[in-house]
């Protein structure tokens, strides 16, 4: 916890500030009480009392939320994370909890799939803007936080367990899916069964012929990042989910690339690394991602420095994974 310098003002302790707030949401006045949240937040951080700046901002990012107000949770949620940057706060399982406990307040609505009426396309229309308003939200939040966390004690690429939680919450409120996106995130997590649950999950959803797609994106974004142990876990835990529920895996040269590939980085075979990508030229070339991944795994496993700078339909994802956390 940082350390805070004592000083003198008419602050009073923040337990009155945060129950004499919570009773103006209660009343209803969400506008004037976010107005105040801030106000008071700003407050206690100049006179350096961090920790109770967070008690109060932490306290209003729930109750908003809570009452569903999304727009000004979400802003409070990345002032609590501005004021652990001000106050100099480690990243630890004491502040890796309360992000948490802020991060499961956004509210996760279902999207109405069957429409029978106009007025069921209008709710739909108002369900999806909603949808939108509160991935927005979140991942605004998480995305901070993964910043923070980056420079504060966590791996440089940011904290594990945030990337895990922005990566569930696009998965499960996006109105859009863009897996790519959501895979960013999920390799750069601790639970590979998680992801494949989830692209399991997404093979029973998506269009014909980007099931193949994701799964191999998946796998190749784990390996660019040195990552073979997850990345075969992740290919074994597909074919193990697929078995159970009774589905079948696809079955795809683009499938079949990925499975030799991962025998092939099992040893130093870089010469049978360029013949896999000439045999299976036409099924990586469905999409641009998959040769910028292949070249940064070349360079991770033998060395081999990138022919071009990354670019293509998803060339600013991959810049990210580069230097930006956060995606």
């Amino acid at each position: 916890m940082a350390r805070e310098r004592p000083k003198r003002g008419a602050l009073p302790p923040a337990e009155e500030t945060i129950e004499k707030l919570g009773k103006t949401i209660n009343d209803g006045n969400h506008y004037g009480a976010q107005q105040m949240y801030k106000s008071f937040s700003a407050r206690y951080v100049s006179a350096e009392r961090y920790a109770e700046a967070l008690d109060i901002l932490q306290s209003g990012a729930c109750i908003q939320l809570k009452h569903g107000q999304v727009t000004c949770g979400a802003e409070l949620a990345v002032l609590f994370v501005e004021t652990l940057v001000k106050g100099k706060f480690p990243c630890n399982e004491e502040t890796l909890d309360r992000i948490r406990e802020i991060y499961k307040m956004f509210p996760q609505i279902s999207v109405p799939q069957k429409l029978e009426a106009d007025d069921d396309m209008e709710k739909l229309s108002e369900a999806l803007g909603a949808a939108k308003t509160r991935v927005e939200g979140c991942s605004s939040f998480l995305k901070a936080a993964i910043r923070w966390s980056a420079e504060s004690g966590a791996s440089s690429g940011g904290s594990p367990e945030i990337h895990e939680m922005l990566a569930e919450y696009l998965f499960s409120e996006s109105p859009e899916m863009d897996m790519a996106r959501v895979s960013f995130h999920f390799v750069r997590g601790k639970y590979p069964e998680k992801f494949a649950t989830s692209l399991v999950n997404f093979m029973g959803k998506c269009y014909p012929g980007e099931d193949d797609l994701a799964i191999a994106r998946a796998v190749l974004m784990y390996l660019s990042l040195g990552n073979l142990k997850d990345a075969n876990y992740l290919m074994d835990e597909i074919k193990k989910q697929v078995k159970d529920k009774q589905l079948a895996l696809p079955q795809s040269d683009l499938i079949q690339f990925i499975i030799y590939l991962l025998q092939t980085l099992e040893r130093d075979a870089f010469p049978l690394f360029n013949i896999l990508r000439q045999n299976y030229k036409s099924s990586i070339e469905r999409e641009p991602a998959l040769e910028e991944l292949l070249d940064v795994i070349a360079e991770k496993f033998y060395g081999v420095r990138r022919r071009t700078p990354l670019q293509g339909m998803f060339g600013d994802i991959f810049k990210m994974m580069g230097g930006d956390v956060t995606a």
